[in-house]
């Protein structure tokens, strides 16, 4: 069956067999796909589910005091390369913005578990390598060293924010760049604050990584698209909650419609790859979409 273009199998049982309630008294709305929660092996449901859809929801990856210890690292990292005026980490722009209160802030950084040991133990996860079996390859990795690495988006609605949103795109834009063959990738997101549909957020079209070349290539103007889609989905998330979508996946990151405090939601991402290994160094130049990415989605 499907709910809101959404593929389930009709088997979801709240509480049971790796599944959460999805109830929380910190989150308002309810999501109208299941949620499941994260072991060190994945269920065949949970297989099943991620191959129709392209995306799954786990709640409670890291307990949310992790969250806030996470969050202070954050505060660190920004002061240090606010002070330093960095420009890039291993040839990837840093997006520079201001928050409510005036003062200069990063808005994406890139390979932030290059930077923190605290960052670089969560990628260390036992977790985390159960969701290989989502690709099936023994060349599976996390890419700790490659594309961005662990990279903590930011997201503010000010008047001088420089990031807000993110235009509609797919993960696998980057090998078409490099003259690759699209490879398996996988994109796992740790969510920092609580965040539900009515505050923007993520918005996925299930079922779009098993498009064809072309869908891929020319389905919506990469990151200058910001337009609903009548097939969109949006989550819903809390603090600790990770989800994890396919890299051929269509998906965006819609702007809040608050200014300020209300409006502020803070993530993670790191990929899981596979193929040739590429890590980037402190000599490593801009790719084009990540030059296009930075002067775009304010």
């Amino acid at each position: 069956m499907e709910a809101n273009g959404v593929a389930t199998n009709g088997k979801h049982i709240n509480g049971v067999n790796g599944h959460t309630n999805g109830q929380s008294a910190n989150i308002t709305k309810k999501n109208n796909y299941p949620e499941f929660s994260l072991g060190e092996k994945l269920t065949e449901e949970q297989i099943q589910f991620f191959e129709q859809n392209g995306f799954i929801h786990f709640k409670n990856f890291i307990p949310k005091e992790l969250v806030s210890q996470l969050l202070r690292e954050t505060e660190r990292i920004q002061n240090e390369w606010v002070s330093n005026d960095y420009k890039s980490i291993n040839g990837v722009p840093i997006k520079y913005g201001t928050d409510i209160d005036g003062k200069k802030i990063v808005q994406r950084f890139a390979f932030v578990n290059q930077h923190s040991p605290l960052f670089a133990d969560l990628l260390k996860d036992n977790r985390l390598q159960a969701l290989f079996e989502f690709i099936g390859t023994e060349d599976c990795r996390i890419g700790e060293t490659e594309k961005d690495g662990l990279v903590f988006n930011h997201y503010i609605n000010t008047e001088e924010s420089n990031y807000s949103q993110l235009g509609w795109h797919t993960d696998a834009l980057r090998d078409v760049f490099q003259g690759q063959k699209i490879m398996p990738m996988l994109n796992v997101g740790i969510h920092m604050d609580t965040s539900t549909t009515d505050n923007g957020g993520l918005r996925i079209i299930p079922g779009t990584h098993n498009q064809g070349l072309a869908g891929l290539l020319f389905k919506k103007f990469y990151f200058l698209s910001h337009k609903p889609d009548k097939k969109e989905v949006g989550l819903n998330v809390e603090p600790g909650d990770l989800t994890v979508h396919d890299g051929r996946l269509w998906h965006r990151v819609a702007r809040s419609p608050f200014v300020g405090e209300q409006s502020r939601r803070r993530v993670m991402y790191v990929p899981i790859i596979t193929g040739k290994f590429q890590p980037r160094t402190e000599n490593s130049k801009p790719l084009f979409y990540q030059r296009l990415l930075s002067l775009t989605n304010k």
